[in-house]
């Protein structure tokens, strides 16, 4: 009888186990927009733009005012999303251009703990279908393929409206069957609320929606883009346009079409959020929202490439290892921690992988996301101070944004900057001197040789790629 007695409450304890762990399980929204800057949304500063759903989403989540990505473009910041790690560990720029065949994706370690995974948008990674979501732990992709853009954001996608850029990116795979002129972000909305609404056969889901938005070109609905250029003929601008720092910086956000872009993925937003609200999900449901790195602001000296925002007062944008071209919105909603929060802590998006998985109570990986950490300490209200990033850029574009071949550390408060084409060195304390304006490397020359040898220690630990031109 007692045998008898025990192994039924053995039994249920079980049960017991299995289905608290099973609550654990929330559903995953990862939203990412292409370009985006820290300062493009309207409770970040902007006067222009207008992003009342993402703003909301930070109000009832945790937001880090301290977000930097892992690389200040596309590509090689796509990759440490997806992998936990900075991408020079896998000589991204400069060597590879895809998931390693070691490297296991933040999807398919979701997928291996009984999710069911989609993707939809920019992927970017790798030129061919085996390197793509469908491939790497995505049970669905909807779009995600080695373009970098679309050659329209009409449908269809694949052919410009513009022939000057006509042939200079590459097709959009994944996408056919649309209307004329349906609008890319719509429909990368529309896709991810059909995989929400689809029956899961009882799993979790983890979607990843990657906008195409706001990268060049830039294109959006007419009626939008009417209502900001209304709005521009209301508002006054001091000084000039450009100013020559940084090759040319922007100073100035007066784009329209860029503005109605950013209205475009706020809306996406909002109908996300309402889709799971309205299917009884959202309290069950974590939402990411980020973007790969700052905005465009910056161009080659004498290029006349049309910019898309102004970062100021961060210093440059897109390309640059300033913090115009790092540092980027980052909001986790999380039931749990449904009261506005603020974390001021410094971190990365190589911590997102670890993140996601602890907030789900599934065992972490720390041989493959090598390079983050969970933040649910810091969402829980943990303090820590002196933390060490690294960033590595050899295979720069100073005609296109005006960047050159640069490596970055920061520990703690102080930011090191050496270029590497010439082997000279700034150093920041962000904490006094938040924009980058005054460069201390002179009067602090042992703090800036050690980090110096950190970083130079940490690319040789790493066999990191250099510099075509390279003078090491």
């Amino acid at each position: 009888m007692r045998k008898s007695l025990r192994f039924l409450l053995t039994v249920i304890l079980l049960f017991s186990t299995a289905a608290s762990f099973s609550q654990k399980k929330k559903n995953v929204v990862v939203i990412v927009i292409d370009d985006l800057g820290y300062h493009d949304l309207t409770h970040t500063g902007s006067k222009l733009y207008e992003t009342p759903n993402i703003d909301k989403l930070a109000e009832s989540g945790v937001e880090f005012h301290n977000a930097y990505v892992a690389h200040p473009r596309c590509l090689p910041s796509r990759y440490a999303i997806q992998t936990g790690k900075f991408p020079a560990r896998n000589k991204i720029p400069g060597g590879n251009n895809s998931l390693s065949s070691t490297d296991i994706s933040i999807g398919q370690a979701f997928k291996n703990n009984g999710y069911h995974t989609f993707f939809a948008g920019k992927w970017h990674l790798g030129h061919k279908p085996e390197d793509w979501p469908q491939n790497k732990g995505y049970d669905i992709n909807k779009g995600g393929c080695a373009a970098g853009a679309p050659k329209s954001y009409f449908y269809p996608y694949n052919e410009s409206r513009n022939p000057k850029i006509s042939g200079k990116h590459k097709d959009i795979v994944g996408l056919d069957g649309g209307k004329p002129g349906e609008y890319l972000t719509d429909r990368l909305t529309e896709e991810t609320i059909e995989f929400i609404n689809m029956d899961h056969h009882g799993k979790p889901f983890f979607a990843m929606l990657c906008h195409y938005g706001v990268h060049t070109p830039f294109e959006a609905p007419d009626s939008i883009v009417k209502k900001y250029r209304d709005k521009l003929k209301t508002m006054t601008f001091e000084g000039p346009d450009i100013i020559l720092k940084d090759g040319e910086t922007k100073t100035h956000q007066d784009n329209a079409v860029y503005a109605a872009m950013i209205e475009t993925v706020d809306k996406s937003v909002g109908e996300i959020m309402k889709v799971l609200d309205d299917k009884g999900l959202l309290d069950n449901t974590i939402i990411v929202f980020t973007s790969d790195h700052g905005g465009l602001s910056n161009r080659g000296a004498g290029n006349k490439r049309p910019l898309a925002t102004s970062n100021l007062p961060l210093r440059a944008g897109k390309g640059h290892v300033y913090e115009g071209g790092l540092k980027v919105p980052f909001i986790i909603y999380d039931k749990e921690f449904n009261k506005k929060k603020n974390v001021d802590e410094v971190v990365v998006t190589t911590d997102l992988y670890p993140t996601l998985l602890d907030l789900n109570g599934l065992p972490l990986m720390p041989k493959q996301h090598l390079d983050g950490i969970s933040l649910k300490p810091f969402m829980e209200g943990k303090k820590e101070t002196g933390r060490t990033l690294y960033w590595h850029s050899p295979r720069a574009r100073p005609h296109s944004t005006g960047d050159h071949n640069a490596s970055a550390i920061r520990v703690g408060k102080y930011k090191l900057i050496n270029y590497l084409d010439d082997n000279t060195t700034e150093l920041y304390d962000l904490e006094k001197d938040p924009y980058e304006q005054d460069n201390i490397a002179d009067e602090n020359k042992k703090l800036a040789e050690k980090l110096l040898k950190q970083l130079d220690d940490w690319k040789k630990e790493i066999n990191a790629v250099e510099p075509k031109n390279s003078r090491k």
